[in-house]
Formats: structure tokens, C-alpha cells, sequence
């Protein structure tokens, strides 16, 4: 949980206002002509650079490996967090570190159009707290899912 939740009359608290306006300026700058694949790499790397030491390693090591599982993949930011979207610009996977929301964990999460499928209920979204071999090998397995 967050450690404060309480928000404004909007009900929102300030980083979810700075996450919205950041989702909105990404929006406005993939409508301009001449955008091109390194912009949201970029982004991604800045999105990174900007995190706290622990977040920043777990992310790094997360955007190694969906780039290396699934290359086809674009890197990008999604409400202003590390993302990597499929050829028409939808996040398929998105890393939200835990400084963010003042979680006590960063996630990996999948959008809908991730094919982890399992039945009638499966998990989109996963907490990482530290990079082991093990948590190597599951976000690999869970990348190559994902997009197969």
C-alpha cells in the first residue's frame, strides 16, 4: 500500500496527478511527424536514470532482459514509467518502480494484450524486490509468454 493514499478534491494523490500528466505528454509526443523508435528508448533510459538506486538496478535489469526475450518489442514510457509496446505503440509490459507510489515493492506488470492467459483468472502483475537468477529465469519465461 501507499504510504499516504489521501489525495485532493480530485481524489488523486500528487504522483498519480504527475503520472497522469506525464501519460499526457506522451500522448502529445506521439502525434508529432518524425517521432522515431530512439525517442522512446530515451525516454525509457531517463525514465530509469530518475529512479532511486535499488528501483533504478531492478529496472535496468528488467529492460535487459524483455529486450533481449522479446525484441520486437518498442521501448518506451507509460505514465511515465518503463514500458515496451508492440508495433502499434500499446504497452505489452511495464516496469513501475516502488518510489513511484511509495509502494515497498516495484512491479512488472502486463497489459491485456499479454497472452498469459491461464483459465479464468491468472496474475498481470508481478512484485520484485531483489534480481536473483530465479527471478531472471521467471521474467524470461514471463516476457516469451507474453508476446508468443
Amino acid at each position: 500500500m501507499p504510504a499516504d493514499n489521501s489525495g485532493d478534491e480530485s481524489g488523486f494523490t500528487a504522483e498519480e496527478r504527475a503520472a497522469m500528466k506525464a501519460r499526457a505528454a506522451e500522448l502529445r509526443a506521439e502525434g508529432k511527424k518524425g517521432a522515431k523508435k530512439a525517442d522512446g528508448l530515451e525516454a525509457l533510459l531517463e525514465a530509469i536514470a530518475a529512479m532511486d538506486p535499488e528501483d533504478r538496478a531492478l529496472a535496468e535489469r528488467v529492460h535487459m532482459t524483455v529486450t533481449a526475450a522479446a525484441p520486437d518489442l518498442l521501448p518506451k514510457t507509460w505514465y511515465g514509467m518503463p514500458a515496451w509496446a508492440d508495433a502499434d505503440g500499446r504497452a505489452v509490459i511495464f516496469f513501475q518502480n516502488s518510489g513511484k507510489f511509495k509502494y515497498r515493492y516495484s512491479t512488472l506488470g502486463f497489459q491485456d494484450s499479454a497472452r498469459l492467459d491461464d483459465g479464468d483468472i491468472w496474475p498481470v502483475s508481478y512484485a520484485i524486490t531483489d534480481w536473483t537468477p530465479e527471478v531472471a529465469r521467471k521474467v524470461t519465461d514471463l516476457v516469451k509468454a507474453a508476446v508468443s
